[in-house]
């Protein structure tokens, strides 16, 4: 309906528009073209004086207007160090541009109307101006450096790369159609390699998992920073051209698949305080939602972003990703909470070069689960539930010898089997289905025997522990599984 409305309205005036103009060429040949031609002129730029007041005004009203919704004025301060920096460039720059921009239009205008055709009127001709043409070239000149050698000073302190021995934390995010894959280093505080020829459908970003750096690292699906610490941004992208922008903290950066740039920034407000910022402005005391008046506030559900500033195809506008700024002990328990993505994703499968190596962070782990079913075994109430599973024990294929990495949990049960001196246990084998059932009750017999001489060895008594080989016959798993 309102497209039917608008183009009627269209169509009405272009009808009205051509009687008139009929009427006009009527009017002339009765009073003459001469009369006319004055009389239009005349009209036509008083139109225009009209339309550069309401003009200049719509600007200078609507900039009023609007400015609290606008980075840089009403509570959009910046949310980072150096934004201040730039918000003051960029308010110098209006200035100076505003005055060129209303003198220009003010006479551009005026001029229009003043030397409008006149009957009578006579154009003065002089060759040049000197005084004039040197003010239109000194003043702009001396402008001009004044703004490019400020933008100078700014861009070199706000460009400045980190060295190492400054206290920073450094992230990764890879622009890709159409998303983010953001990457945080792990507890050593570094970012591991990577190589484009690594990626995969379990390897995103490429990374090498032959460097030791990389296995810590994790991909969360947010960005999570601290208040006041420098964070040095890796900037790259795997497809086409994509901006790392961040808005409100004044970053913006292209990522060019194949050059990697980078961006160094301090965030100095958290969400929360921003938050507060916006909770002093009316147009942020409104629901959220305007089809839903009981929806929260604005400035409740307000959070910083990062976006693409780049169109970067149709899926654009999926690119935006949700910005925290934490309190420095809040992003501490955030990042010891992150699993590591190999350890997630990649350890014990295809792709893990390390299955001959347990790791610290494994250790440690596989402690605790050790002695959170040993405690559940020794005080359980049927015989069932007293097994306790040695879950990180293996052995080379088709064989008794046992793998170097099975020592942590047959220490684990050293252990122990020495803090509970009159525990006696009975060690039993297991095999998988593969071959006759008579060879592997032996060879789980052997390996069961394997484990009972690792225990005496490290000093369990021989008699405190007795063998069993179940072969094939009490499954802990399908024998599909590996």
């Amino acid at each position: 309906m309102t497209f039917l409305i608008v183009a009627l309205s269209l169509i009405l005036i272009t009808i009205i528009a051509i009687q008139i103009g009929k009427v006009s060429e009527l009017a002339a040949k009765i009073r003459g073209e001469e009369e006319m031609q004055e009389a239009t002129n005349r009209r036509q730029s008083a139109y225009m004086v009209i339309f550069m007041v309401v003009f200049l005004l719509g600007c200078i009203i609507s900039g009023v207007y609007y400015k609290n919704y606008m980075l840089g004025f009403g509570p959009h301060e910046s949310a980072s160090a150096h934004g201040g920096t730039l918000d003051n460039l960029f308010k110098v720059t209006l200035f100076f541009t505003g005055i060129v921009f209303i003198l220009t239009q003010v006479l551009l205008f005026y001029f229009a109307y003043k030397y409008r055709a006149k009957k009578g009127s006579k154009a003065t001709y002089f060759a040049h101006d000197t005084r004039l043409e040197l003010i239109w070239t000194i003043v702009p000149a001396l402008v001009m450096t004044g703004l490019v050698v400020s933008g100078l000073d700014a861009w070199n302190t706000v460009m400045a790369d980190l060295t190492d021995e400054e206290d920073y934390i450094e992230i990764e995010a890879t622009g890709f159609q159409f998303g983010w894959n953001l990457r945080y280093p792990g507890p050593d505080g570094q970012l591991g390699e990577k190589n484009f020829r690594l990626i995969s459908g379990s390897n995103p970003i490429g990374q090498n998992w032959q460097d030791l750096k990389n296995l810590d690292d994790f991909h969360p699906g947010e960005i999570v920073l601290p208040k006041g610490k420098k964070v040095r941004v890796r900037i790259t992208a795997q497809d086409v051209l994509h901006n790392f922008y961040l808005p409100h903290f004044r970053v913006k950066m292209d990522a060019v698949p194949g050059m990697p740039t980078y961006f160094v920034f301090t965030p100095d407000k958290t969400t929360e305080e921003y938050r507060q910022l916006l909770r002093d402005y009316p147009e942020y005391n409104v629901p959220a939602d305007p089809k839903d008046p009981e929806s929260k506030l604005l400035w409740e559900v307000f959070d910083f972003e990062l976006a693409c500033a780049e169109l970067c195809g149709r899926g654009h506008y999926s690119m935006r990703r949700v910005v925290r700024i934490v309190e420095p002990s809040e992003f501490e328990a955030w990042q010891k909470e992150q699993p590591s993505y190999y350890f997630a994703n990649v350890r014990g499968k295809a792709d893990d070069p390390w299955t001959d190596r347990v790791f610290d962070a494994e250790i440690g782990a596989r402690k605790a689960e050790f002695t959170a079913n040993l405690e559940k075994a020794l005080t359980a109430a049927t015989p069932e539930e007293k097994v306790l599973p040695l879950n990180y024990i293996t052995y080379e294929t088709g064989s008794a010898k046992l793998a170097s990495i099975s020592k942590y949990e047959l220490d684990n049960l050293v252990e122990a089997l020495k803090a509970q001196g009159s525990l006696q246990v009975e060690i039993g084998g297991h095999t998988d289905n593969t071959g006759d059932s008579a060879s592997n009750l032996q060879l789980s017999q052997q390996r069961a025997q394997s484990v009972a001489d690792y225990l005496t060895s490290k000093g369990i008594a021989a008699s405190r522990l007795r063998t069993k080989g179940y072969g094939d016959t009490l499954p802990i798993d399908t024998h599909e599984t590996e």
